[in-house]
């Protein structure tokens, strides 16, 4: 009897499969038993062709070239990885293999990881797929039980596959048409230009908002604030301050008369469970973690420690029949301060609610909870922890009761003028004795219809309007995820197409898509706060239209979730998206715009003589030779995580060799780094977060990955790039 090869995305995936499965013969690449082979890729192991694969002139950019446009996509191995593309080929070729199931993650990108090997790879043996959303024993178990055939997927395959190939040949043209006519690296894409666009657009909003003043009402009795409220509108507040001048003098000197007491019983129901995009934001509101940060996290409480389910997901409900394995997944939290909870909600039957059960809102994973695994105590990092206790609090606040209380509004009458206050009395903290949300009473007296009040003096309050915030990583992600109040256009399908379909990019994307912004100089952050750069603005002066609106990706999931369905051939969809592309490159090749840097130092670049840019990034400060051929780059400073003795602001360091030092840019304080370290040596080891030698490790580590993520030309610093003839 032949072999069964499982081909996992990772190899810590793989290797908690082929534990599971009894694979104990760990070789080069794979783990081996009985009935089953475990292998895996590292992520992507065959990938698109680089364009001079078709053609070698296409190693020299060239706007004459453009666009670029293969009658058929050629796939290659990646180099970096080749040798276990290598393993993972012959154990596919193996005669004892008669079986192949793919066990990458269950998704479109995890389709196409597994597709694309085993298309460079053809052997004609029979497919199966393992479809799960965590990866603790019990699921990957199940999960055997339940193979589905490897044809049910096909069509996911060609709508990863479309996507892939349209990426490709939008993006590379588009970036090269942008870069060789403006001599400057200009990338742009169908969800990063968009994004950008979102950003450029609140910056506007703000800058062109003009203030109103608005004016009100208290008046206090009975230790009671009484709010004024408008007859007709209900409102609060007016903009006109003679109203308020006249209603003052009305009621100058009279009592109020209470004219209704209402109470209604209320119930607040806990916020859906996390998906990505949800716990990224909580991440980044509460930690100041960046997207990027909050996924690495998840990943690792879900690879390494077994603890979350499936990260990437975009859906905040369970199914049907995950209902019975809850109480498994209540008696592993371990966690000292909500185990007493758990205990508590396992003394009744855990019953299936729609505020957290709804297969008709599940796609390919459901919501992230806990797994039925227990955590080791002091296993988790300080970071991993936030992020598991915040995934475990709301867990188990789907699955308490309802916070309840009664609301009572009371109605006073001054001069003919309406006046009210609100009270609360909590009759059931349920899921908030979780939260950190205000839940305590806010009584008001028994107050009765008719009963007379003395009124202290009644003050005119007043404010003025404010613009809407600038974006953040946590408003961003929103933003992204429902851009449709960016879209001009009046198309209700689309619009409600782009929520379906999930916005701009994938929960699995995004963080990536605005590290790369950020790295590619179209972003900078100022303070919390997320600006476009100047670069970025010219950006998207430069772009056709249609690529700085989300409608581009609105159409385009709409096909490829139709292509995923069968609906839809996916060779219809690349045709359109070439012919698109087409006129992109004629749009740009003809226009007449120019693009001037406006960060140009006064510093000449030491091999090439000309001008160099300062560029401000997450990591600190660099100077950037202009000319892309060039790509020479002098670092000026770089943010660490030191702290200023004085405001407690992180410190930049500055300067070269033995005349570093570090420069607080809030405060002014400076101090050279040799005086630091000396400092620090001296220092109880209990005064500091951490070790100076590990935090001195780190920061050298930050410079190289800084140096490159810096560095704009990287990608185009080896390329011998021919400029751009046409004027």
């Amino acid at each position: 009897m032949g072999k069964k090869l499982v081909l996992a995305e990772k190899p810590s995936v793989g290797k908690e499969i082929a534990k599971v499965l009894g694979c104990r013969e760990n070789r080069n690449g794979y783990m081996e038993g009985k009935s089953y082979i475990v292998t895996w890729a590292l992520g992507h192991l065959v990938t698109l062709a680089d364009p001079d694969a078709y053609n070698k002139k296409f190693g020299q950019w060239n706007i004459e070239d453009l666009p670029i446009i293969p009658d058929r996509m050629k796939l290659i191995v990646i180099q970096k990885t080749s040798k276990q593309y290598n393993t993972v080929k012959s154990l596919i070729e193996r005669k004892d293999v008669d079986e192949i199931i793919i066990a990458t993650d269950a998704g479109r990108e995890g389709e196409l990881v597994a597709r694309w090997i085993l298309e460079k790879s053809p052997v004609n043996k029979p497919l199966k797929r393992l479809w799960i959303s965590s990866i603790t024993n019990k699921a990957i178990t199940e999960g055997f039980k339940k193979l589905k055939p490897g044809k049910e997927y096909e069509n996911l395959f060609s709508a990863a596959v479309a996507r892939a190939e349209s990426d490709w040949i939008m993006g590379i043209n588009a970036t090269r048409a942008l870069t060789t006519k403006y001599n400057a690296q200009l990338s742009c894409g169908r969800v990063q230009t968009p994004t950008v666009a979102i950003i450029a657009q609140r910056e506007k909003e703000i800058i062109e908002f003009q203030p109103q003043k608005y004016y009100g009402i208290k008046a206090e009795s009975s230790n009671l604030n009484f709010t004024w409220k408008d007859k007709k509108s209900n409102s609060p507040n007016t903009f006109k301050e003679e109203i308020i001048e006249n209603i003052l003098n009305k009621i100058k000197n009279k009592d109020g008369k209470i004219i209704s007491v209402e109470s209604k019983m209320k119930k607040k129901y806990s916020p859906p469970l996390y998906d990505l995009t949800e716990l990224q934001r909580d991440g980044y509101s509460k930690y100041e973690y960046s997207a990027k940060k909050t996924l690495s996290i998840m990943q690792s409480l879900y690879e390494h420690h077994k603890l979350l389910t499936y990260p990437r997901t975009d859906s905040r409900y369970l199914t049907d029949d995950m209902v019975e394995t809850l109480p498994d997944v209540l008696r592993a939290i371990s966690l000292d301060k909500y185990r007493q909870t758990a205990f508590g909600i396992l003394k009744k039957p855990v019953k299936k609610s729609k505020s957290f059960v709804d297969n008709s809102k599940v796609s390919d994973h459901h919501a992230i909870i806990p797994t039925e695994e227990s955590m080791i105590r002091g296993s988790l990092s300080y970071d991993e922890n936030n992020i598991y206790e915040l995934v475990v609090k709301r867990f188990l606040s789907v699955l308490l009761p309802p916070y309840e209380y009664e609301e009572k509004t009371v109605k006073m009458e001054i001069g003919g003028e309406i006046f009210t206050t609100t009270g609360i009395r909590v009759i059931n903290k349920g899921w908030k004795i979780l939260s950190t949300e205000d839940s305590k009473d806010r009584l008001v007296p028994d107050f009765k219809a008719g009963d007379s009040l003395t009124i202290k003096k009644p003050m005119k309050t007043s404010g003025e309007t404010a613009p809407p915030p600038y974006l953040n990583e946590g408003s961003l992600l929103s933003a992204m995820e429902n851009p449709v109040k960016y879209m001009s256009t009046s198309d209700k399908d689309l619009k409600k197409i782009i929520g379906e379909t999930g916005g701009l990019g994938t929960v699995a994307t995004r963080a990536e898509i605005i590290d790369k912004l950020f790295n590619t100089h179209l972003l900078e952050e100022r303070g919390k706060s997320i600006r476009v750069t100047s670069k970025g603005k010219q950006l998207l002066t430069l772009v056709p239209d249609d690529l700085k609106s989300p409608l581009l990706t609105a159409e385009w999931e709409k096909k490829l979730n139709l292509i995923s369905k069968g609906k839809l051939d996916k060779n219809t969809f690349i045709k359109e998206m070439k012919g698109y592309t087409r006129d992109i490159v004629k749009d740009i090749k003809s226009s007449t715009d120019k693009f001037k840097y406006d960060n140009l130092s006064t510093t000449k670049c030491t091999e090439c003589g000309k001008l160099m840019l300062e560029v401000k990034t997450k990591h600190g400060k660099s100077l950037v030779c202009q000319d892309r051929n060039c790509g020479h780059r002098i670092n000026l400073s770089r943010t660490t995580n030191a702290r200023c003795p004085n405001c407690h602001k992180k410190l930049d360091m500055v300067g070269h060799d033995d005349n570093k030092k570090f420069v607080c840019s809030n405060c002014g304080f400076r101090e050279t780094l040799a005086a630091f370290e000396k400092k620090k040596k001296g220092q109880n080891s209990k005064g500091g977060k951490r070790d100076f030698q590990d935090y001195k490790k780190k920061s050298e580590k930050a410079a190289k990955d800084a140096e490159i993520a810096d560095n704009p030309f990287a990608a185009l610093a080896n390329l011998n790039l021919k400029k751009d003839k046409k004027k």
